[in-house]
Parts: C-alpha cells; sequence; structure tokens
C-alpha cells in the first residue's frame, strides 16, 4: 500500500471531495434557465456538468437547454448575460441542500491535529468557497484558499499548485493533491505532484482510476491510512 511518508501538507478539491454541492448548483442552475424560459436539467444531469468552473456549468445547461443552437458563439453570447444571473441565484441557496460527505470532518481534524498544513484548491469562484467552508464548520482547518478566480488559472492548470509549493516554501515530494475529478489529478501531474483520487464526487462518469493517480480512495477517512494515521472508526467519528 502506497504511504505518503514524506508529505507535510496537502490540497484538497471542494465540491465533490469535501461537500456534496450539486443539489445547489442544480436549484441556481434551474432558477436560470427558467428565467430564460428554458428547459429544466435533472440534478444528475448537472452532476455530470460540474468540476470547470461556474461558467463552463452554465454554458453546458444552455447547450443542453437548447440543442436547436449549435453555434458556440451564440452561446458564449448568453453566457455574458446569464452568468449575473446564475451568480445572484447560486449565493441564495449556497448551503440550502449541500451537506458534507462521510467522516469529513472526523478525518480534516485528525489530519490538522497530525501538523500537516492543508489548503483548499478549487474552480468555485472565491466569493461562494470562504462562505461555504464556514457554514459547514471546516474554514478553520485551512490556512491557504484558493478559488478558481484567485489566480490567472485553474485546474487542470498547475498554476494554483505550484503557487502552493512557492507561498509553502515546499517541495513537489511534500505536496499532496486530493481530489474527485481528472482537473485535480492533471493538476497534480503537471505540478510533479502525489494525488489521490476519490471515486464518489464529480468526474463526468468516468472512473477516477483511468487517469492514474497515485492512489485511489473510495471513502475520505481512507487517506488516514496512506498518510500513516488510524481511522477513528466508531460512531461518533463517522457523522454524515
Amino acid at each position: 500500500m502506497t504511504v505518503f511518508s514524506n508529505i507535510k501538507a496537502i490540497a484538497f478539491d471542494l465540491d465533490g471531495t469535501l461537500i456534496d454541492s450539486v443539489p445547489d448548483l442544480a436549484a441556481a442552475t434551474n432558477a436560470t434557465l427558467t428565467e430564460l424560459s428554458l428547459a429544466n436539467a435533472q440534478e444528475a444531469q448537472v452532476r455530470s456538468w460540474v468540476g470547470n468552473g461556474a461558467n463552463m456549468l452554465m454554458r453546458r445547461a444552455l447547450m443542453f437547454a437548447q440543442p436547436q443552437v449549435a453555434d458556440a458563439q451564440v452561446i458564449d453570447a448568453q453566457l455574458d448575460q446569464v452568468m449575473p444571473r446564475f451568480m445572484h441565484h447560486y449565493g441564495l441557496h449556497l448551503e440550502k441542500h449541500s451537506s458534507l460527505y462521510p467522516s469529513v470532518l472526523s478525518t480534516l481534524k485528525q489530519i490538522k491535529a497530525a501538523g500537516y498544513k492543508m489548503a483548499i484548491v478549487t474552480n468555485k469562484p472565491y466569493k461562494f468557497t470562504t462562505p461555504l467552508l464556514e457554514s459547514f464548520g471546516i474554514s478553520e482547518f485551512f490556512e491557504l484558499v484558493l478559488g478558481g478566480d484567485s489566480l490567472e488559472k485553474m485546474k487542470p492548470d498547475p498554476l494554483p499548485l505550484t503557487h502552493i509549493l512557492q507561498q509553502w516554501q515546499l517541495e513537489t515530494t511534500q505536496l499532496l493533491m486530493v481530489g474527485d475529478s481528472k482537473n485535480d489529478i492533471l493538476a497534480a501531474k503537471s505540478a510533479g505532484l502525489s494525488s489521490i483520487g476519490l471515486t464518489y464526487g464529480y468526474n463526468y462518469g468516468e472512473d477516477i482510476a483511468l487517469s492514474s493517480p497515485t492512489a485511489v480512495c473510495e471513502q475520505f477517512n481512507e487517506i488516514l491510512a496512506l498518510l500513516n494515521l488510524s481511522a477513528e472508526m466508531n460512531a461518533t467519528s463517522m457523522e454524515q
């Protein structure tokens, strides 16, 4: 079994890794489509559109709701007008239906107690990221939070991860990326980092193992064994 013995810091994705945010993203997407008198999407469809930032989510939603519009430039022109409305609706729905994945809170507590530095690296806009972390009581674990608009580029570009390496003066062997999407794994590979791929999140219906992360976990608390920490498996630590 892989054990990440040199790791000193961990970068976590957010949506699909720590928080199941699709129910609220779906509500905001459909509220926006309704304003445009367009057909709504199923939550399962929205789940397959998440991972490349808010703009791409709504671009995919507009393409779904308007199959007769084949011109990408028309969709992009609509997007300029639609995004402020999507941002408005998502702000209203931010944590209404979202939830932490099982064992996230207890696992983060153990990782923090073991002395690891932790960061968030998400493609979600920064203005939504920090309130979401606060609303679920996990903001205290992260010394650095990078949203999709915090830097010039976002995942799968390695820039957010190389930024952390520079900020924290780490070697590539000392930073680990944990995420549910091929964007997380590609960013880690491009930055020269090890990665853990989670099977339960949002990866466009594709097996995360196909992206060849360093290790694959089916449950969040399996990360502890890879860090050579013992998981707390009793009922009180397995919050939902």
